[in-house]
Parts: C-alpha cells; structure tokens; sequence
C-alpha cells in the first residue's frame, strides 16, 4: 500500500534538510541512537533499528529519497521526502510506496506520530 503525507514545517528548506541528513541533529529530534550518512548506497538506521534502510539519492535542501525494509521478503519500500519553500517555512511531502497491508495502519501513525510529529516539534521548541 502507498501513503503521501503533506505537512508544513516553520523552518527553511536548508534548516529541515540538515535535520533529516545529519546524524547529530536526527538524534536530536529522534531522542535515539542514529546510523547515518549522506551518501547514496549506504545503509541507514533510525530509533535504534526501529526504522533501517538504505539511502538512494538526495538533492541539497529539496529531496531525498531512501528505501526502507520490511523484513527480507517484501518488495522494497520507497520513501520520497520533497522539500518546497513556503512563506516563512517549509512544506514538507512525505511519499511511501509497497508498505505491507498488515503493517499499514499501525506503521503510517508512527510516521505520522514520530517521524513527521517529531520533525514538527523540534522545529516548533
């Protein structure tokens, strides 16, 4: 199943973009342990292993896009994060494709929760 998830962020595409590739201030708004790197064909891992993948390309303060693992037997996920300026913020589009239908309901709230919730409240503190 696919999900698309639209949602504003009071801080500039830069700022937003930093928050998502780099590995201190992931930690930061993730308040868990963070493997990652900015680089195409390296593996990733949030939340402590909770979410792990594998980056695939990013564009600097616009986009960046990763596959992410359900089990080994599923067909890759694909996460596309867009980044557009908007007024004096960011609006952020969030786009998974092939997500397990018996994984869907309870794995996009945590997205919605912790993922795009967390992202939101670091930058409204």
């Amino acid at each position: 199943m696919d999900y698309k998830k639209y949602t504003y962020i009071s801080a500039t595409p830069e700022e937003v973009y930093l928050a998502l590739t780099k590995d201190i201030s992931i930690k930061l708004w993730t308040g868990a342990e963070v493997e990652f790197e900015e680089k195409p064909d390296t593996e990733f891992s949030f939340w402590d292993g909770d979410i792990v993948g594998k980056n695939i390309e990013f564009e600097t303060n616009k986009k960046i896009v990763q596959q992410w693992y359900f089990g080994e037997d599923g067909e890759p996920s694909i996460v596309t994060i867009k980044l557009h300026a908007d007024k004096s913020g960011t609006s952020l589009e969030f786009k998974q494709t092939n997500i397990p239908e018996e994984d869907f309901k309870e794995f996009t709230e945590g997205i919605e929760e912790y993922f795009i919730g967390g992202l939101v409240d670091f930058f409204d503190e």
